[in-house]
C-alpha cells in the first residue's frame, strides 16, 4: 500500500480552516455552503461566490474538494440546491456529499461524483450495491464494527461492485471527532425540545446537557453513571487506524466543520504521521502515546473507539464543552508585518505578553502559526513582558497579515474558572 492509496479528508467550515487543512497535508476538505448542509447554523458556511477561490486553493495544493449538501430537502428548495450543484459543477469542485435522494439523482443526472452520506445508513451490501449506481464513494453507518466493514469491503472487490464512474466503490468513514447519539446521525431531539432540526443544519446540542432521570411513578432519581447520559466522547481511532485501513478504509474523515483551525491542523497531523507509519512499518506504542497526547490539546470530550471494535454501549463524556489539556486565551491582533526583518507588530487587547508564551496566530489566509515569544519590544526598546493595551513587536519568520488574531495557550490546570477570557473552543 502506498500513501496515496488512503485520502484524509479534514472538515472547513472557514476560511482559517481551509488553510489549517492545506497547512497540515490533507487530502481533501470538505465544506458547507449555503443552509442546505447539516452544518449550516454552527460553522461560518460559504456562499456559492466562494467556490471557486475554495477550487483554486485546492488545486494549488493538490487537494480535492467536496461539498456538503446533505440537509433534508423541501419541495420549495429544490430549485436552490439544483443552483448550488451547478455553481459547484462550474467551479470545478469535486464532488458532493449527500443523503437526500433529491440531491442524489441530480448530481446524478448532472454527472457530477456522489459521496452516499454516513444519514444513509448503509449498512450491508444489499444496500451498497442499490446506492452504487448513484454514488462513488460510500460513507458507512458510523454503527458498523471493522468485521461489517470488512465484509462490505470484501464484497466490493469479489463482486466488482462499481460507482457511476466506473471504478470501484471507496469506503469512506470517520475516523476522529464528534459522535452523538443518533442512528448515523439522524437526530430529532432538537426538533423536539426547540423546533429546530438537526437534520436541517441547525442542532442546539440538547444531547450535551446533563439531565437527572427520575422514576415518574416513585419519584426516586434512577442510578447513572454521570449526569452527561445523552453526550458520547469523542470518536478517536489513531490506536487502531491500521486496522481501519486493514478493514477497506480508504477515505479517513475528520469530524469538526465547527471547530478551530489549531484542532484541524493537529487532527490531520497526526492522523497523516499514523498512515504513513502504518504504511512504512514504524505504526508502535509509544507513537500512539504520542498522537494521544496531541490530540487531546485540542478541543475533544474525551476520547473512545465507537463501535468499531464491537462496543455494545457508548462511552459518555462527564462535563460540558471541551477537555483539552490546553486552552487559547485571546491576546490581541497582528497590525502589521514587516516582511524583511521578519516582524510582527501586535496590539495588545485582552492580556499580557511575556517572553517564552507560547503564541497561536490564526487567520483566513495565515491559517495556523504557532510561536513561541523570544524577544519582544515596546517603543523600540527589549522588554520582558508586554502589557496589556499596548504596542509591541516579536520577530517570527512566518508570514503574517493584518487583523491575524492572537493567542496565548495555557494549560488546563492554569484556567481560571470564572472571570477569565479563555475560549472554550
Amino acid at each position: 500500500m502506498k500513501r496515496s492509496d488512503i485520502e484524509i479528508t479534514a472538515p472547513a467550515g472557514s476560511w482559517e480552516l481551509l488553510m489549517a487543512a492545506v497547512q497540515a497535508g490533507a487530502d481533501s476538505v470538505y465544506f458547507g455552503a449555503g443552509k442546505l448542509n447539516m452544518r449550516s447554523k454552527s460553522s461560518l458556511n460559504f456562499e456559492s461566490g466562494d467556490l471557486g477561490k475554495i477550487t483554486s486553493i485546492c488545486r494549488e495544493n493538490g487537494m480535492k474538494s467536496y461539498i456538503t449538501l446533505n440537509a433534508v430537502i423541501y419541495d420549495s428548495e429544490r430549485e436552490e440546491m439544483k443552483r448550488m450543484i451547478d455553481a459547484a459543477i462550474n467551479s470545478g469542485v469535486d464532488g458532493v456529499i449527500a443523503s437526500d435522494m433529491s440531491v442524489i439523482e441530480y448530481s446524478f443526472r448532472k454527472g457530477f461524483p456522489v459521496h452516499l452520506s454516513t444519514q444513509l445508513n448503509i449498512s450491508n451490501t444489499d444496500t451498497l450495491r442499490f446506492f452504487a449506481a448513484y454514488g462513488d464513494v460510500a460513507v458507512l453507518a458510523r454503527e458498523l464494527d471493522l468485521e461489517k466493514v470488512k465484509r462490505i469491503y470484501d464484497a466490493i472487490r469479489k463482486e466488482n461492485i462499481c460507482g457511476p464512474g466506473g471504478e470501484q466503490i471507496r469506503i469512506e468513514m470517520f475516523v476522529h471527532g464528534a459522535l452523538c447519539m443518533a442512528v448515523s446521525g439522524k437526530c430529532y431531539m432538537s426538533l423536539h425540545e426547540n423546533n429546530t432540526s438537526a437534520n436541517r443544519g441547525s442542532c442546539y446540542q440538547t444531547c450535551r446537557r446533563s439531565y437527572i432521570v427520575t422514576d415518574r411513578e416513585s419519584g426516586y432519581e434512577l442510578a447513572i453513571d454521570n449526569e452527561y447520559i445523552m453526550s458520547p466522547r469523542d470518536l478517536c481511532t489513531i490506536g487502531f487506524i491500521d486496522r481501519m485501513m486493514d478493514a477497506g478504509v480508504r477515505i479517513l474523515k475528520i469530524e469538526g466543520r465547527a471547530r478551530s483551525p489549531e484542532y484541524v491542523r493537529t487532527v490531520t497531523e497526526c492522523y497523516d504521521e499514523a498512515v504513513r507509519a502504518v504504511i512504512d512499518g514504524s505504526y508502535c506504542s509509544e507513537k500512539i502515546k504520542d498522537w494521544e497526547k496531541r490530540l487531546a490539546t485540542v478541543f475533544n470530550r474525551g476520547f473512545w473507539d465507537g463501535y468499531y471494535l464491537g462496543r455494545k454501549t457508548g462511552e459518555w463524556h462527564n462535563r460540558y464543552g471541551s477537555a483539552a489539556t490546553r486552552r487559547k486565551v485571546y491576546l490581541g491582533r497582528i497590525t502589521n508585518y514587516f516582511a524583511r526583518p521578519g516582524v510582527a507588530e501586535i496590539k495588545l487587547e485582552n492580556g499580557d505578553l511575556s517572553s517564552g508564551d507560547t503564541l497561536l496566530i490564526t487567520g483566513p489566509t495565515t491559517g495556523v502559526v504557532e510561536y513561541t515569544a523570544g524577544e519582544i519590544r515596546v517603543d523600540y526598546k527589549e522588554t520582558a513582558r508586554a502589557a496589556r493595551g499596548t504596542y509591541c513587536s516579536v520577530k517570527i519568520n512566518e508570514f503574517l497579515r493584518t487583523s491575524d488574531k492572537v493567542y496565548k495557550w495555557v494549560d488546563e490546570s492554569e484556567i481560571i474558572p470564572q472571570g477569565n477570557h479563555s475560549q472554550n473552543i
